[in-house]
């Protein structure tokens, strides 16, 4: 999506003003249809079955109820799973027929987590169905996938307000000192101290308006609500990138601000909005309230 967020922050050229009106617009669209694509993927945020922690100590693992941890897929008893400190690996099963980062294995596997690069990745059923261990704020759990999630195949798409090119803003960059953080909670109760970059200051309506800025994949990363979440949008807030700014100049375009994955499953552990990051002002543009069953 970011390559189209950088491409409508170019000034359109053309003949009429109604032609840079609808280049906009066809961006912006484009951008949604891309946004959507990426949500049905078989793998995507669409799939997510489960979210189970791993306390210290070793534990059975399996889709079997006598587990330790039950897993929503794979076989009955995979193995043993070991957290030992920072360190969790997973002792399979003979049977186990789980296959790691896409090869046949035995034996023990460490788990790589999310926090340090691609993680290891656990699959079955000819990769149709997965996990991976993730890491919250000192908590170690695995994030589990199944491309036959009710919530993929039942995906009721998603509704957007139309798009509007007043709500692409041009914002002032205010830049925090180098290891500010902002503490950001989440949807599990986890609290953890991010990285703030600093803070973006736009007009609206004859009021000035101020976001906290944190960072993902090389842009501004927002969480934000506003006068519509929990009406119109998800009330739990929404999300937006921006392209790192030029100097103290950013460009905030609210069309692009898209719902986060706790809105269409159960088993996300998404920010939450800070206080300063709630906006008095109803902002009528990106994503509205999903309307499919979580």
């Amino acid at each position: 999506m970011w390559k189209w967020v950088l491409a409508l922050m170019i000034t359109f050229t053309g003949n009429s003003v109604m032609a840079q009106e609808t280049s906009y617009a066809e961006g912006i669209e484009h951008a949604r249809t891309e946004r959507v694509a990426r949500l049905k993927q078989p793998l995507g945020w669409l799939s997510l079955v489960g979210l189970n922690w791993i306390e210290p100590g070793r534990h059975s693992i399996g889709h079997a109820d006598d587990n330790a941890i039950v897993l929503a897929i794979g076989p009955a008893h995979l193995g043993e799973i070991v957290r030992d400190g920072e360190q969790v690996s997973l002792e399979l099963a003979e049977d186990s027929n789980a296959r790691v980062d896409g090869k046949p294995a035995s034996g023990v596997v460490q788990l790589v987590p999310d926090t340090l690069g691609a993680p290891t990745v656990v699959s079955f059923d000819e990769g149709s169905r997965n996990f991976n261990l993730i890491v919250r704020s000192g908590h170690y759990g695995l994030r589990v996938r199944d491309s036959q999630a009710a919530t993929r195949t039942q995906f009721a798409g998603i509704d957007f307000y139309p798009p509007d090119e007043s709500w692409r803003v041009h914002a002032r960059f205010e830049p925090h000192p180098p290891g500010t953080t902002i503490p950001i909670a989440n949807v599990v109760g986890q609290l953890e101290d991010t990285p703030n970059l600093g803070t973006v200051t736009f007009e609206r309506d004859g009021k000035t308006h101020r976001l906290e800025a944190m960072e993902e994949d090389g842009t501004l990363f927002f969480v934000f609500a506003d006068r519509t979440s929990g009406k119109d949008t998800y009330g739990a807030g929404r999300q937006l990138n921006a392209p790192m700014p030029t100097g103290s100049e950013a460009i905030i375009d609210f069309n692009l601000a898209y719902n986060p994955p706790c809105a269409f499953n159960a088993y996300s552990t998404c920010p939450l909005p800070p206080p300063e990051n709630r906006l008095d002002l109803a902002v009528t543009a990106g994503e509205k309230k999903y309307r499919g069953a979580h």
